[in-house]
């Protein structure tokens, strides 16, 4: 599976950006968001499962950023909403064999990652 990302970039605080997550081999894997901030270990953002019926969310996220995928694309998003500087990070796209899954370990394929910062 190879898992490319996209739509990242310099966003002002407060305003929105999506990402995109271009998946290619099986499209019913878990599909996560992580992030990592300079200095930081990457942690987790956010995961969906491969029908695209549950979600989950790291709890400093869940009421401003939404993951979902539309499968006949094999593709998963991130709407980022309310950006603060503190979600400046690089973010990477992952997939899991897994139901759910909420750590690295549990992924088994990563993207390359996009750049995201908020700034003014």
């Amino acid at each position: 599976v190879e898992l490319v990302e996209a739509g990242g970039g310099l966003v002002q605080p407060g305003g929105s950006l999506r990402l995109s997550c271009a998946a290619s081999g099986s499209t019913f894997f878990t599909m996560g968001w992580f992030r990592q901030a300079p200095g930081n270990a990457r942690r987790f953002v956010a995961g969906i499962n491969g029908f695209g019926d549950r979600s989950w969310y790291e709890s400093r996220v869940g009421d401003r950023f939404n993951i979902s995928r539309d499968n006949a694309r094999n593709t998963a998003y991130l709407q980022m909403n309310g950006l603060k500087v503190e979600d400046t990070a690089i973010y990477y796209c992952a997939a899991s064999r897994k139901r759910v899954a909420t750590v690295d370990e549990q992924y088994e394929y990563w993207g390359q990652g996009t750049q995201v910062t908020v700034s003014s």
